[in-house]
């Protein structure tokens, strides 16, 4: 099962590193926090993504280029034609598809933009700036029972996310987007889609958090899957820092790979 990547914001709320970089790639210890959030999907079993870049995406392209030989070890032959030989070493089971959704295109769109890649397949999405310890078995076992179109992972925090209403069985009954000091639960992504979400998808200027949700709430097609565990978003620089300590101190809940 694929897994894609929402990374084609430009990050405005962190511009302090967004203005060299894509927000999904800037580092947490070191690695884009990006990789963290493949990481975590790859701990369960799945290792094939599509990444959704725009804003600067060429940078990712470059990384993920050089990433194979940063975490190798590689000879290169100059009396052999420039011959270059890949040695034995840390290695990612990734397939990795990187497409260029556009610098402008809503989140929505960028979905639309990516359905060839999915070939009529159920899919997983999350954004490129959160990471969180969800069981994404559980999550995926949750979606396939209850025969919807859309599962989406909510928390319970009061942050200016997206804001759900939902029944004591999960479904969702409303859906509207972040307003300040809601204590409810939240949308955190980590979301799971039937192909048939490219029919609630027009064009590069549709919203996911917006006319998307409303129109699968409607047609009672949108499912939570409700996390009590730790999920944190990186909007701002405190965030970001915030992430940073975590991972140095060796408390990083997201962590449960060796």
């Amino acid at each position: 099962m694929k897994v894609v990547l929402l990374a084609g914001g430009a990050g405005t709320r962190i511009s302090e590193e967004s203005e060299f970089k894509p927000k999904p790639m800037v580092e947490i210890g070191g690695m884009p926090v990006l990789w963290h959030i493949m990481k975590e999907y790859s701990y369960y079993g799945f290792h094939e993504f599509i990444i959704c870049a725009g804003y600067k995406q060429e940078y990712i392209k470059e990384w993920f280029a050089d990433y194979f030989l940063y975490t190798n070890d590689v000879t290169f032959d100059y009396t052999d034609n420039g011959k270059m030989t890949i040695h034995k070493g840390i290695a990612e089971p990734w397939k990795v598809t990187v497409v260029d959704t556009g610098r402008s295109t809503m989140t929505g769109g960028r979905i639309k933009r990516i359905e060839p890649y999915v070939k009529g397949e159920t899919f997983m999405m999350t954004y490129g700036d959160g990471v969180c310890d969800v069981n994404i078995r559980n999550l995926l076992e949750f979606h396939k029972k209850h025969g919807k179109l859309a599962t989406l992972t909510s928390v319970i925090q009061k942050q200016e996310k997206g804001v759900l209403d939902i029944s004591e069985k999960g479904a969702v009954r409303a859906f509207r987007e972040k307003k300040s000091n809601d204590g409810i639960p939240i949308n955190a992504g980590y979301m799971v889609f039937e192909t048939e979400i490219f029919n609630y998808l027009e064009d590069d200027m549709t919203v996911l958090e917006a006319e998307t949700m409303d129109k699968l709430v409607a047609t009672g097609q949108l499912m939570s899957y409700q996390h009590k565990g730790f999920w944190q978003c990186m909007d701002t620089l405190y965030e970001k820092n915030k992430l940073e300590r975590l991972w140095e101190q060796g408390k990083a809940p997201w962590k449960n790979w060796k």
